[in-house]
């Protein structure tokens, strides 16, 4: 027989539909649950590939700019630069 894990904080309701989705995808509920810990991981290897590498927002000099400027603010105010 496979060991009991215990997964704290889950209330009634959720648990349910947990149950209903593994029931109507027809896998038992250890199946479903290891085919959404892949799919977490997939989705948010995905997020942050486009974050990472997805297009730019300011240009190479606009980004030194600001960082010239948040630099110079820094200093002016006592902050660490």
């Amino acid at each position: 027989m496979a060991e009991v894990k215990t997964i704290k904080g889950i209330d009634e309701e959720t648990w349910g539909e947990f149950k209903s989705f593994a029931a109507r995808n027809k896998v038992k509920l250890g199946t479903f649950f290891k085919t959404l810990v892949k799919e977490h991981e997939k989705n948010s290897a995905t997020f942050w590939e486009k974050i990472l590498n997805g297009e730019k927002i300011l240009s190479d000099t606009e980004a030194d700019d600001i960082e010239k400027t948040v630099t110079r603010v820094r200093a002016e105010n006592g902050f660490r630069t």
